[in-house]
């Protein structure tokens, strides 16, 4: 009965995301000068290799360009910034073998990519522009000939209330105007595209998802080790298989092309039952003094549930590019008004040009202001720019300060009418102790600026894809946002009789935790042995306080990835610090030494490929491909192991009881169960309106 339920949930989760309305989006691809007579150049192939472990994800993407005319090109191909995410490595063949690219300052490795140009030689160069995306460009693509490159960016990758998640973005967003005026994208993967994913959990997983890929295979090896593919053609499984063999997980479908226009969504599902803990992860060379750690912590299910009356304001995104996904935005309020319970209110603010409020002050929770309120959302169309200050400013005005509050926003765009400046937003939100909760829509969110504001007021940012359950993922965050939560977090590793010391923790600032949360701190270490681990914060006023212990190696060489992930927490923290005081030059060059020292490509460093002669005559060392290939041979040598147990308070566990999980009853529905009703609710929605086309 279980795997029959378990089935029948699978088929509407992919029956879900295949009926979710298209929006007015650009997708990922090669760029073309719009209104230019240059021809267009061809996406030949693109792979995608994703090993998700020990708390973070290794995306590797490899693609060929292909020129069927009688000139040479250059090709740009741009794809939208994955969620704290940095390219650590990029890879272009020249001559039939592969060049690993070096990390330096934007402006000189743009200069060092337009001299190699202008002399004919190959070069290529990936930048990141801001938060949008990254853009990689390759010179020259020669007449009828091809070209390939390989990225691999590393981001991690968290579990709440026991449910994972991880997407491959491909879909643009639709909101950066100026792009949009002067490039046309080349979507289309003309002969192979394939896709893998493996999962390697020191935890058991009873249950993976692809819900937007109906045609991906999932292969389970054990509870720990799975494995998701899929592909257009057989061609395009070579990637995963060995010698050009197709593995038994890859599937082929019908048709030569595969159009970039969609995120690649997959989730998993933690067994229940499963403790909370401390984990943690190393890395430290033979003979070096200093290591690198991941501590990820998960605490027990013990924050109550809020009994009280409270204040809700819903922050509504009405602009123009929210017009794809507005039908699933009002769904998602739809769900989340039907978990508040009986003596909350509830307010609704719309805003793009200009902010309005739509329901005139706080209304009760009741199935008549529901009903009506819900109506007027529907009936209005989304259109305009967006002054999210606005909306914003309307929703901190006339809170009863009697009651507790929350300020829920959605939105996928960037601040563009009013007042834009992130200075501004924060001291707004620092003005009222009010949390604000943010859920980023789509790939071109201003992310930064939402995720800082959110953190600021000791709320949460939930980023969501286009080809996420977006009605699941709001009501399983309604789920954290009626219970208690940790507040004014802090931690402390102390190792007396060891020695151990422990220095450049990330985040400097922990603040909140929130019911489900996984919390997860970076930082360096001196000595070796044991050492004690103190967790304190509060839960509704009352001190909480949890223990742990901790032994830190020697030398391990696993994980070479870890000194990667530091440095960019370590950027993000100096990065949200001059978003808050000013830019100054010193913490923009502290970012610059961070990531050339780390081979990471930011909005201040670029990675650049030349000929190897070149980087011997321009003096430039070649750490970063001596990086690559230690992580290289760290991922191989992982791949034949077995699944490693990083957990520390084995013996003596730090928290109280099981882990979070999502309530089945007495609190909110459940996301997979949620994921069904709603995949009903929008195959109605499809019938009507075959119903009205035809």
């Amino acid at each position: 009965m279980q795997r029959l339920w378990s089935k029948t949930i699978g088929w509407c989760v992919c029956l879900l995301l295949g009926t979710l309305v298209p929006g007015l989006t650009m997708a990922a691809g090669l760029l073309t000068p719009a209104n230019s007579n240059l021809p267009q150049l061809e996406i030949k192939e693109h792979h995608v290799n994703v090993v998700i472990e020990d708390g973070y994800a290794i995306t590797e993407v490899e693609q060929t360009f292909a020129n069927p005319h009688d000139r040479e090109l250059e090709a740009i191909y741009s794809f939208p910034v994955p969620e704290k995410a940095s390219v650590g490595e990029f890879t272009y063949w020249i001559d039939g073998k592969p060049v690993t690219g070096e990390v330096m300052r934007k402006q000189q490795a743009r200069e060092l990519y337009e001299q190699e140009k202008s002399q004919g030689r190959r070069t290529a160069l990936t930048e990141q522009d801001e938060y949008r995306s990254f853009d990689s460009r390759v010179y020259p693509v020669l007449p009828n000939d091809t070209v390939r490159i390989r990225l691999v960016y590393i981001q991690p990758v968290h579990a709440e209330l026991g449910i994972g998640h991880y997407a491959y973005p491909l879909e643009e967003g639709g909101v950066d105007e100026e792009r949009m005026a002067f490039f046309t994208y080349q979507e289309h993967v003309q002969e192979a595209f394939s896709f893998k994913l493996t999962m390697r959990s020191s935890y058991p997983i009873d249950q993976f998802l692809m819900p937007a890929h109906p045609q991906a295979q999932v292969q389970r090896s054990s509870d720990q080790e799975w494995q998701v593919s899929f592909a257009n053609s057989a061609g395009g499984a070579a990637l995963a298989g060995e010698e050009g063999q197709t593995p038994a997980s890859m599937t082929t479908a019908t048709g030569s092309t595969f159009s970039l226009d969609k995120d690649i969504v997959a989730y998993w599902r933690h067994q229940p039952g499963l403790p909370g803990a401390v984990d943690m992860i190393t890395y430290r060379p033979e003979g070096s003094d200093r290591g690198t750690f991941m501590l990820t912590l998960t605490p027990g299910d013990d924050l109550g549930e809020i009994s009280q009356g409270r204040d809700w304001t819903f922050v509504l995104d009405l602009s123009g590019s929210m017009a794809g996904k507005y039908h699933s935005l009002a769904e998602g309020v739809r769900k989340g008004l039907g978990k508040l319970q009986p003596g909350d209110r509830f307010r609704m603010v719309l805003f793009n040009d200009l902010a309005r409020e739509l329901t005139n002050g706080y209304v009760a929770v009741n199935d008549a202001n529901v009903t009506h309120y819900l109506q007027l959302l529907e009936s209005t169309q989304p259109d305009g720019g967006t002054n999210l200050f606005a909306g914003l400013k309307a929703a901190y005005t006339g809170l009863d300060s009697d009651r507790p509050s929350a300020v829920i926003l959605v939105t996928d765009g960037v601040a563009n009418v009013g007042v834009v400046a992130k200075k501004a937003f924060l001291e707004l939100l620092e003005q009222h102790d009010i949390r604000l909760f943010t859920f980023v829509m789509g790939n071109s969110a201003n992310r930064p600026l939402l995720e800082g504001m959110a953190k600021v007021s000791n709320g949460f940012a939930m980023n969501i894809s286009n080809s996420d359950d977006i009605s699941g993922r709001l009501v399983q965050a309604a789920d954290q946002l009626r219970h208690e939560a940790y507040r004014d977090i802090s931690l402390s590793i102390s190792g007396n009789k060891s020695g151990i010391k422990v220095r450049d923790m990330s985040p400097a600032q922990i603040g909140s935790l929130y019911r489900g949360q996984q919390l997860t701190v970076f930082g360096h270490y001196w000595g070796d042995g044991p050492a004690k681990l103190d967790i304190k914060g509060k839960v509704s006023g009352r001190e909480v306080h949890y223990r742990s212990d901790l032994k830190f190696p020697t030398t391990d060489t696993r994980t070479p990835e870890l000194e990667r992930l530091w440095a960019y927490a370590t950027i993000e923290d100096l990065q949200n610090r001059m978003d808050y005081l000013g830019h100054d030059r010193d913490s923009e060059d502290a970012i610059v030494d961070l990531a050339v020292e780390h081979g990471l490509v930011t909005p201040y460093t670029s990675m650049v490929v030349v000929e190897e002669q070149v980087f011997e005559q321009q003096g430039i060392a070649r750490n970063n491909k001596a990086r690559v290939e230690r992580e290289r041979t760290a991922r191989e040598s992982r791949a034949v192991a077995p699944v490693q147990d990083n957990r520390q308070d084995s013996a003596q566990p730090a928290f109280n009881g099981n882990r979070a999980y999502p309530r089945s009853s007495g609190g909110s529905t459940g996301p997979v169960m949620i994921l069904l009703l709603f995949a009903l609710i929008l195959l109605r929605r499809k019938t009507r309106w075959q119903a009205v086309a035809n």
